[in-house]
């Protein structure tokens, strides 16, 4: 009778699997108010204004097109791309269906991160002594995803769409991991498993690179890995000679090889012309910024998860901020105790080496903006690692245990509300950029996106009460120290759409920030974009101002190609100098040959003046870059125009 209701009461105990799927269904839960958001930052760049990644055929040119389209990297991350494609062919350009299929990625990251923790932790406890109450470690590998899953940190690479980005890379890097650490596993017991170790290495590196270029971390996590729970051993704990081998070829060589390829540029002070700090100062600023990821992973406030960063304090020395000595100590503690605690606890070891190794390539030396949240996607799991199994080892003690389930839980509850209130933010464009202005009042970026949202809302109407609210957060935006051109560029087409006054201050204060740095690819953008609008003579202003914009840009040396052609552009279908237009155009062809809307400009421009020869040797060059015929239609449109001497 007794047997019969403990077989009974055991059906009803839930699995670790079980549990699993139901923080997957929380978490789904959690987010789904805020995929009835809208598009937000770089979300238009990328998305919503890439008219060559909105596709209606899936033809091998337009797939191809597609693929390539990507503004934000040299190297186009064209799986991401893709996948942005497929959601525009089925769904178009609804918000709601990209942000979903971010959740469902996530969601799918969650599962990986279960089955990596859970190899990890087993892997971990071969190598130190168990007591007979250790926690299963299923059950420790299921909290450590559910507070993954969960983690606020995490929010802005699910519900910020382009982010889909650095969630699906990461996808490829869990599955490589796990594909590592299982082969490892493998070769512990006989002397197969080598080729898939390699294999898991190179296919998700190579895949997870043609989302984002985070995914090069991968071999770097492994090998951080191999070093805290294999040590480059094998079957009878002999040293592997081929492990060494294979991350002397897949990491060390390519280290030294890109630094000998970046070190010479990075070093000359104009890779960071368009930044508000240098060399120096971004090694020092990104002590306090890493040092503030474990802060915001562990212990967030939706202060500090504000989004925009761009108000972030730069270091100038060590002791400027006094904090930038005192993180920099704690770095330093962080690193010692991945080397120190690595026989008696390689998974605090481990956890927060690969924590540490997740900000190397985005907290170092390259001239990157200074803080993102999601740059902490794949670190985060690292913090979780160490931190999760103190919290959920089993002990003798009851009083200790109940301590430590009350911090887990009290932690897990933390995240959970300010994932759900931030989530819910973001369901509404509105509510979304008044919190963010809320949140970072001194951010230039937040300060403009509720502008923006302002003027969205208001359809350029001159009566509506959005119009006059977006006057006010812009000004401020303008006015804030390091702001881009971005808030005085809204004033100018919002005014100029709506046929009101346009203020010489805006305009003096757009070619004075020109004037005074750089051009950064906001700048550029927003010069574009008031390009454009007097192309299409959707806006109308005087053409003083916005040539004297275009030459404070110019004043600098070494202008970017995207500058020359837009103010080649301009000079030709606003201006009517033809003459200017060709020059510029062909300047930033020279600079960026293989950039091919530059060519097809210039092309046309050619053609347009009567001169075909030139013309076709351009359309000659056009055809050597056209991969998959994705510039069929642009080279027989270029082939159709009639020419006018």
């Amino acid at each position: 009778m007794l047997t019969n209701q403990i077989d009974r009461s055991s059906r009803f105990q839930i699995t670790p699997v079980a549990g699993l799927i139901l923080a997957l269904i929380i978490t789904a839960a959690m987010y789904w108010p805020g995929l009835y958001g809208s598009y937000l930052f770089d979300d238009y760049p990328n998305i919503v204004n890439n008219t060559d990644l909105q596709i209606s055929a899936l033809t091998v040119p337009d797939v191809t097109r597609a693929a390539l389209s990507s503004p934000s990297s040299e190297f186009k991350r064209p799986l991401a791309s893709l996948s942005f494609s497929a959601n525009y062919f089925l769904t178009g350009l609804n918000p709601f269906w990209m942000k979903l299929t971010n959740l469902l990625i996530h969601l799918l990251n969650g599962v990986l991160t279960y089955t990596l923790a859970l190899a990890l932790i087993r892997n971990a406890s071969s190598h130190t002594a168990t007591t007979s109450n250790a926690r299963d470690p299923r059950w420790i590998a299921l909290w450590i995803s559910a507070a993954w899953l969960l983690l606020p940190i995490n929010l802005t690479a699910v519900l910020y769409v382009v982010q889909r980005m650095e969630s699906l890379a990461n996808l490829f890097v869990l599955l490589g991991l796990v594909g590592y650490v299982h082969a490892r596993q493998q070769m512990q017991t006989s002397n197969q498993g080598f080729v898939a170790a390699v294999g898991s290495l190179l296919l998700a590196s190579s895949l997870g690179l043609l989302s984002k270029e985070t995914a090069v971390m991968t071999p770097l996590y492994a090998a951080t890995i191999e070093w805290a729970l294999f040590g480059a051993r094998s079957a009878n704990q002999r040293r592997d000679y081929r492990i060494i081998a294979l991350f002397l070829i897949v990491l060390a060589i390519p280290l030294v090889i890109g630094l000998i390829w970046q070190l010479p540029r990075l070093l000359n002070s104009g890779a960071w012309a368009n930044r508000n700090f240098d060399l120096p100062q971004r090694l020092l600023t990104e002590a306090r910024i890493v040092v503030d990821y474990i802060h915001w992973t562990l212990l967030p406030t939706p202060k500090a998860l504000s989004f925009y960063h761009d108000d972030y304090l730069v270091s100038t020395g060590w002791l400027k901020p006094w904090t930038t000595l005192l993180c920099a100590f704690i770095l330093a503690a962080l690193t010692a105790l991945v080397i120190g605690l690595r026989k008696r606890a390689p998974l605090i070891s481990l956890g927060l080496g690969l924590f540490l190794g997740g900000q190397l390539l985005t907290a170092t030396i390259l001239p990157l903006e200074l803080v993102y949240e999601h740059r902490n996607y794949f670190a985060s799991f690292g913090l979780l690692l160490a931190l999760i199994p103190l919290l959920t080892a089993g002990s003798e003690h009851l009083p200790a245990a109940s301590a430590r389930y009350i911090l887990l839980g009290g932690l897990l509850s933390l995240w959970a509300v300010v994932t759900i209130s931030t989530a819910s933010a973001w369901g509404s464009p509105l509510i979304l950029s008044q919190t963010l202005a809320e949140r970072a009042p001194n951010s230039p970026r937040a300060q403009y996106g509720l502008g923006y949202t302002y003027i969205v809302l208001s359809k350029y109407d001159r009566h509506s009460s959005f119009t006059t609210a977006a006057y006010a957060p812009l000004e401020k935006a303008m006015r804030l120290p390091n702001a881009s051109i971005l808030p005085e560029q809204a004033l100018i087409m919002m005014n100029a759409r709506m046929q009101q006054p346009i203020k010489i201050e805006w305009w003096d204060s757009l070619a004075a920030k020109l004037k005074a740095r750089k051009a950064s690819s906001q700048d550029e953008g927003s010069l574009e974009a008031l390009a454009k609008c007097a192309e299409k003579a959707e806006c109308i202003f005087d053409q003083g101002p916005m040539l004297q914009a275009f030459l404070a840009a110019l004043s600098h040396p070494y202008p970017s190609a995207r500058l020359l052609a837009i103010y080649g552009t301009y000079a030709w279908n606003v201006m009517g100098d033809r003459t200017l237009g060709e020059k510029m155009l062909a300047e930033a062809v020279a600079l960026a040959p293989s950039q091919t809307p530059y060519r097809i400009t210039l092309a046309k421009m050619l053609i347009l003046q009567g001169r075909k020869n030139d013309a076709d040797q351009e359309i000659a060059k056009l055809e050597l870059l056209n991969l998959g015929g994705r510039l069929n239609a642009d080279m027989a449109a270029l082939r159709s125009l009639p020419e006018t001497p």
